[in-house]
């Protein structure tokens, strides 16, 4: 019974970890250090429209908490020098599904919009989908930049 509850304390801690590593990169998120900061806008028309998959997150606080609750899960198995055993493996098969199950839970949609700029350029920008913002080819939008930051918006 006390392996049980510690797995799923494990399991449990693990999952809000990865949640607190969750961020939002569509157009309509920003960070807190760009609100009140000015931005440039310039308009464009969108030429083209591709889905894609963003990445998630590989911080390692995925790997290190499934290694602990790995490493804590498996040390219950028995005691003495097989129990060392059993923590090591158990550590090393947490850390990694910790870190597959963050990257997994960070993994997000994107679109890949190809954009001709108003005055001629043609750009190629990749933000998260967000689901309250619909576009098309010919739509005009706005790119705000500051930085190394861009987003599309209406």
């Amino acid at each position: 019974m006390k392996y049980l509850t510690t797995i799923t304390f494990s399991a449990t801690l693990l999952l809000m970890l990865l949640a607190g590593c969750a961020s939002n990169l569509s157009g309509t998120s920003y960070q807190r250090g760009e609100v009140g900061a000015m931005q440039r806008v310039e308009y464009a028309t969108i030429v083209s429209l591709r889905p894609v998959k963003i990445e998630g997150t590989k911080t390692g606080v995925g790997t290190a908490a499934g290694a602990v609750a790995g490493g804590v899960a498996a040390s219950g198995v028995s005691g003495g020098k097989t129990g060392t055993v059993a923590a090591v493996i158990g550590a090393v098969l947490g850390g990694l599904a910790g870190s597959a199950m963050e990257e997994g839970m960070t993994r997000t949609d994107g679109v890949e919009f190809g954009l001709k700029m108003d005055d001629g350029r043609e750009i190629s920008l990749v933000q998260a989908i967000s689901p309250n913002e619909v576009y098309r080819v010919g739509d005009k939008v706005r790119v705000i930049y500051n930085g190394g930051r861009a987003r599309v918006t209406r």
